[in-house]
C-alpha cells in the first residue's frame, strides 16, 4: 500500500500512484522494518528535480523494480525541503561514502536509521560507471541476509563519522587581524576573472559570496562582474525574468532550468546592493524583472511564496524556455527586429542545447546576450534608446508566445526560511527602488506567516500546503524570517515587525545554541531524535543557519544594546574561522558576520511621518549601508536609537556614540552619509 496519498508535500504526492510500497518519513516506517527484519531504503528529493524525475520513471513507476523493493526493503520517500534535517544527515553519509552529493539521494539504512551504503541518481542498467538499480537492490538485499555484520559494522563506523562530520574543524583561538582581507585573497585564487563566479562547470551563484563581496573595496570587482555575466547568461531568463538553478557550463550558458525561491530571492537582494555600489542601471533592470517574475509566478494568493518550479516541461529539460530560429521567426514574422533579435540573443540554426534524454528534439537556443546592447548599437550604428525599444517590443511578443507553450510545473508548498529571504527582497526593493507596491507584498507575506505559520507560543513552522502548517520549525525558518523582519522594519517603519523578528531571536537563542560547542543547531533540543544535531556552517544554495543566526544576533545587538546576542555572533565565527578560512567560497554568510564585527556601530535614524521623511528616504536608498541600523519612525521612541529624539522629517546620523548634527535637509544628510563610506 503506498501512503504518500495523505501528504501534503508536492513531491510526495508526485509518487502518490507508484507501485512502490512508499512510507513517508516516520517511526511507524522504521518499527516495520524491524518488524519485517529488513533494510530501510531511503530515497530523497524535490518536486523540481530532473533526475529525481529520471529515476522515478526508469525505476519507481516499473512494477517488476517496485516488487523487488517491496519485497526485499521497507521504502521512505523524503521531500529534502520539507525535511531538510533528515536531508542534511544523510547527505553527510552520502558525501562521506562517495565524496559527492545530489538529488535523487538513495541511501540504505539499518532499521535503526544507521547508514550503510548511499548514493544519488543510479540508471536502471548498468551504464554512466554506476550499477543498475535493480543488480544493486538484489546485492544489498543478498549482503543483508548473507554479510549483515559486515554492513552493520559500517553503518556503525559511517555514523560516527557523520557525528564527527558536524563538528567545526580547527581550534577556537581568536580571529586573526588579517581575518577579511586573507579571505578577499583566498577567492581571488579560484575566481574566474574571464567569465566572473568561481571555479568551473557546473557553475552556481554563490550569492552569499557576492554579498560578502560587494561590502569589500578589495573585492567588489570579482561580485559586479560575476553579476554582469550571470545577468547577460543563459542561466538568466532573457524573456520572462528569474535566474535558473545553475549553470552546466563555466559560461552562464546552458542552464540547469528549475527556478527556485531561494536563488530570485537571494539575487534581488544582491542586485539592488550591486545597483547601489556601482550606480549601474543594468542591476536595477535585473532586479525588477526578477521581482516582476517572484509575483507572477511564485506568489500565492494568500501571500506566501511557493518553493521552486520545475526544470522539466512535459518530460523535456527547458522546453519552454528555449528557441530555434524558426519559433522566432513564427512570433516576428521575418524583417529586421527578427534579425536583431536573432543576433542579440545569440539564435543560430546550430544551436547551443540539446536535451540528452529527448534527442528527437533536436539542437535548440537558450536565449543569452553574447554582445553588450551598447556595443552592438555601435556596430549597427543604431541609436541607442530606438535599439532598446525594437528589442524590448520583441521581447514581450516573444514572451507572450512563450507563456502559450506548456508551462513547468510549480512546487505549491510555501517554506517559512525560504519566504523569510523574500520578504527582505521586497522590502528592500521598496526601500531602494521608493515604490510602495513591493512593501505591500512584503507585508502581505509578513501578516501570512503570523496568521497562517506562527504558533502561540512564538514559533514558526517549517511549511504550509493547502490550508494545513506542519514540521516544527527549524533554526533556519525562525533565523531567515526574522533577518526578512528587519529589512521589513528597516523599509517600512513599523517597529512591531522589529519586535516580532526579536521574538524570533529568543526563540534561537533559547531552542538552538549549544553553549558548549559555541555554535547554533539546526534543529531544537526537543526536535525528532536523528543520528545528530546537525550544525550548518556552510551556505550551499541558502544562507547557512549560523550565518543567519549570526547576523540576526548582530542586529539585534545593534538596535537593541544586546550584548550577549553580539557575543554569541562572535563566538559563533570564531569557532569557524578555520573552517571559513579553508573553504571562503562556501561560507559567505559567516563571512558577512565577521564583516558586520568589524564594521563601526552605525545608526541612521529619521524621524516624522512618511510624507516628512520621504525626502531623506530617497538620499537614503542611494547609499549601501548593509551594516548600518536603520530606523524610520514617527516618533522618538521604542528604540534606543530613538529615544527621546524629536521628528518632523529629521534626520539623526551617529557612529558609536559620536553623531552629526540633526538635519532636515536631504543633500546635508547625502554629505554625511557619504563619509561614511
Amino acid at each position: 500500500m503506498n501512503r504518500l496519498a495523505q501528504e501534503t508535500s508536492p513531491y510526495l504526492l508526485q509518487h502518490a500512484d507508484n507501485p512502490v510500497d512508499w512510507w513517508a518519513w516516520s517511526p511507524e516506517a522504521f518499527e516495520e522494518a524491524r518488524r519485517r527484519d529488513v533494510p530501510v531504503l531511503l530515497s530523497i528529493g524535490y518536486s523540481t528535480c530532473h533526475w529525481c524525475h529520471v529515476m522515478a520513471h526508469e525505476s519507481f513507476e516499473d512494477e517488476a523494480t517496485a516488487a523487488q523493493m517491496n519485497r526485499d526493503f521497507v521504502n521512505i520517500k523524503v521531500d529534502r525541503e520539507e525535511r531538510p534535517d533528515v536531508d542534511r544527515v544523510y547527505m553527510t553519509a552520502t558525501q562521506l561514502m562517495t565524496g559527492q552529493g545530489g538529488w535523487p539521494m538513495t541511501v540504505f539504512l539499518t532499521p535503526s536509521g544507521e547508514p550503510f551504503y548511499a548514493g544519488t541518481y543510479f540508471p536502471p542498467e548498468d551504464r554512466y560507471g554506476m550499477p543498475g538499480f535493480r543488480r544493486l537492490l538484489a546485492t544489498v538485499a543478498r549482503a543483508w541476509q548473507e554479510d549483515r555484520d559486515k554492513l552493520l559494522g559500517n553503518a556503525e563506523a559511517l555514523t560516527g563519522h557523520i557525528r564527527e562530520a558536524s563538528r567545526p574543524h580547527g581550534t577556537a583561538e581568536g580571529v586573526p587581524a588579517d581575518f577579511l582581507p586573507r579571505a578577499v585573497e583566498n577567492l581571488r585564487r579560484v575566481y574566474d576573472a574571464d567569465r566572473g563566479g568561481f571555479g568551473g562547470a557546473p557553475k552556481f551563484p554563490g550569492t552569499t559570496t557576492l554579498d560578502f563581496l560587494l561590502t569589500r573595496q578589495d573585492g567588489r570587482d570579482m561580485a559586479l562582474h560575476t553579476l554582469r555575466r550571470m545577468g547577460a547568461g543563459g542561466i538568466y531568463d532573457q524573456l520572462g525574468g528569474g535566474f535558473h538553478r545553475y549553470s552546466v557550463d563555466a559560461q552562464w550558458l546552458v542552464p540547469h532550468f528549475e527556478k527556485m525561491l531561494y536563488d530570485n530571492a537571494q539575487l534581488t537582494r544582491t542586485l539592488l546592493r550591486a545597483a547601489q555600489y556601482a550606480g549601474d542601471q543594468t542591476f536595477t533592470r535585473l532586479a525588477r524583472e526578477t521581482l516582476a517574475y517572484l509575483e507572477r509566478e511564485m506568489l500565492a494568493p494568500e501571500g506566501g511564496f511557493f518553493s521552486a518550479q520545475d526544470a522539466d516541461t512535459q518530460g523535456v529539460e527547458g522546453l519552454t524556455f528555449t528557441w530555434t530560429p524558426d519559433e522566432i521567426r513564427e512570433v516576428l514574422g521575418d524583417g529586421p527586429d527578427t534579425d536583431l533579435v536573432l543576433r542579440v540573443y545569440g539564435v543560430t540554426e546550430e544551436g547551443n542545447f540539446l536535451d540528452p534524454h529527448r534527442p528527437e528534439y533536436g539542437k535548440r537556443n537558450v536565449l543569452h546576450v553574447p554582445t553588450p546592447p551598447e556595443a552592438l548599437a555601435r556596430d549597427l550604428g543604431e541609436d541607442m534608446p530606438a535599439l532598446l525599444e525594437r528589442l524590448d517590443t520583441a521581447r514581450m511578443h516573444l514572451f507572450e508566445a512563450r507563456q502559450r507553450r506548456p508551462q513547468p510545473g510549480t512546487d505549491t508548498k510555501v517554506l517559512t526560511s525560504w519566504n523569510g529571504l523574500a520578504l527582505a527582497a521586497f522590502a528592500d526593493a521598496g526601500r531602494i527602488l521608493g515604490e510602495a507596491h513591493y512593501l505591500d507584498v512584503a507585508r502581505r507575506n509578513a501578516d501570512f506567516v503570523w496568521e497562517r505559520m506562527r504558533l502561540p507560543d512564538g514559533t514558526l513552522r517549517h511549511t504550509y500546503k493547502d490550508g494545513v502548517a506542519r514540521v516544527e520549525g527549524l533554526l533556519e525558518d525562525h533565523a531567515l524570517y526574522a533577518l526578512g523582519l528587519v529589512a521589513l522594519y528597516q523599509a517600512g517603519g513599523d517597529l512591531q515587525h522589529l519586535e516580532w523578528a526579536r521574538e524570533l531571536w529568543e526563540v534561537v537563542r533559547r531552542d538552538f545554541w549549544d553553549e558548549e560547542a559555541g555554535l547554533f543547531r539546526s534543529t531544537g533540543g526537543n526536535a525528532e531524535a536523528l543520528l545528530t544535531r546537525q550544525a550548518e556552517a556552510f551556505d550551499a544554495a541558502v544562507l547557512s543557519d549560523n550565518a543567519a543566526a549570526a547576523l540576526l544576533g548582530l542586529w539585534m545587538g545593534r538596535y537593541y544594546g544586546d550584548e550577549e546576542a553580539e557575543q554569541l555572533a562572535h563566538r559563533t565565527v570564531q569557532t569557524y574561522a578555520s573552517d571559513m578560512l579553508a573553504a571562503p567560497h562556501g561560507m559567505g554568510g559567516l563571512w558577512q558576520a565577521a564583516a558586520f564585527l568589524e564594521a563601526p556601530h552605525v545608526e541612521v535614524a529619521l524621524i516624522g511621518t512618511p510624507t516628512e521623511r520621504a525626502g531623506l528616504e530617497r538620499v537614503l536608498a542611494r547609499f549601501p549601508l548593509p551594516f548600518a541600523a536603520l530606523a524610520p519612525a514617527e516618533q522618538g521612541e521604542g528604540l534606543p536609537v530613538l529615544k527621546g529624539r524629536p521628528g518632523d522629517g529629521t534626520a539623526y546620523v551617529c557612529i558609536g556614540h559620536a553623531c552629526d548634527l540633526p538635519t532636515r535637509d536631504p543633500e546635508v544628510l547625502a554629505g554625511q552619509l557619504g563619509r561614511l563610506g
